[in-house]
């Protein structure tokens, strides 16, 4: 009998941010003044002349709130000392922004920002003043693990000053390169995928129908006995398989039942949950009826993270649904488990539906 292939997906690991709640990137960078040579205190300088400095600060993403824009709160602290001044000025800025991120292109995931903020000075001459300003920024993250990943930033910052000099208006323009680390935590639930199964595959495992009673064919008086040539309870007449091999449990028609084990995992995971045990369990029940089968588990991820990273967790997976189908009674040598990693996708990794697709387990029956 030809092999019959059974496809579960699983919802999974992928890496992207947004498969985590929460972000924490501490950054570090350089801020450009555009004011740092007004340094006539007595023509009102907009910035008191403080050079271009250094910048140090964190960065806080919240990703449950909405799947378009995503909101970030952002501190920066400077130190520099003005031109002629005495003690060190400190600039501590603020900032609220809405985050938008655009579609991953291999495990970079741009995105762009723009909000409102607030300034303040610490120590420095009488025409520099605390005041809000807007923001503006372009960005990218590279994942290196699936929960860290390398965040790099241009910042644009705009503020009205209340003492500006001549020609500037008042105005400071300062931009600032970052980069730095995200750490992302709270990782969501595991999505709902619909699975992709073989045409001949059943979506549930079968239920057998009654058997139908014999029927005797024979010209009166003589009475035929019915003759079942498998030997599957199904006779000869009403067998659509009359070549069904030993063991396998068959329908009302004496052809072999099929099956399909559909399962989620959580992201970064290879635990079975409640509902993933109740199926696996039926699937047991399914090997232990038709005793002729074996199974090969094999499991699949999607490209996020390492390969070797990746190949280890699809094995981990295979071996806990082997795991499950032994304690209910399946024979081991019955059993295989194999792990893909990510070679063998069945759709785009650039997206997050299809890195969804990727993370799945396949199931071959064999006789």
């Amino acid at each position: 009998m030809n092999k019959i292939i059974l496809s579960a997906l699983l919802a999974s690991a992928v890496v992207s941010a947004s498969d985590y709640n929460y972000e924490i990137s501490p950054m570090a960078g350089y801020l450009w003044n555009s004011t740092s040579d007004e340094t006539n205190l007595n023509n009102g300088g907009a910035m008191g002349g403080i050079e271009s400095h250094p910048v140090f600060g964190l960065e806080a993403q919240i990703n449950n709130v909405s799947n378009v824009i995503k909101p970030e709160l952002s501190v920066l602290y400077g130190r520099d000392r003005a031109t002629g001044a005495s003690e060190t000025t400190g600039i501590l800025t603020t900032m609220v922004n809405g985050v938008y991120e655009m579609n991953s292109i291999s495990n970079i995931t741009p995105f762009a920002k723009a909000g409102l903020g607030y300034e303040w000075y610490t120590h420095t001459h009488p025409t520099d003043f605390d005041g809000i300003l807007l923001d503006a920024g372009l960005g990218a993250k590279m994942n290196i693990t699936k929960s860290i990943a390398l965040k790099l930033e241009a910042l644009y910052m705009y503020k009205m000053n209340n003492n500006g000099v001549d020609g500037s208006n008042g105005e400071v323009h300062n931009v600032a390169a970052l980069a730095g680390l995200t750490f992302k935590f709270g990782a969501k639930a595991a999505p709902v995928v619909a699975s992709v199964a073989a045409p001949v595959v059943a979506a549930v495992v079968a239920q057998p129908k009654p058997e139908p009673k014999p029927v005797v064919v024979a010209p009166a008086p003589v009475v035929a006995k019915p003759v079942d040539s498998d030997k599957d309870g199904v006779f000869d007449p009403q067998d659509k398989c009359p070549e069904t091999p030993a063991g396998f449990k068959v329908d009302s028609d004496g052809c072999p039942l099929k099956a399909t084990l559909h399962l989620n995992f959580a992201t970064d995971g290879h635990g079975v949950d409640a509902e993933g045990t109740a199926k696996v369990n039926a699937f047991a029940a399914f090997l232990k009826d038709s005793p002729a089968y074996k199974a090969s588990i094999v499991g699949h991820t999607d490209s996020t993270a390492s390969d070797k990273y990746n190949q280890t967790l699809s094995e981990k997976r295979a071996e806990m649904v082997k795991t499950i189908l032994v304690d209910q009674g399946v024979s081991a040598d019955r059993l295989t488990a194999d792990g893909k990693g990510e070679k063998m996708p069945v759709a785009s990794n650039k997206t997050k539906q299809g890195r969804a697709e990727n993370r799945r387990i396949e199931v071959e029956l064999t006789h």
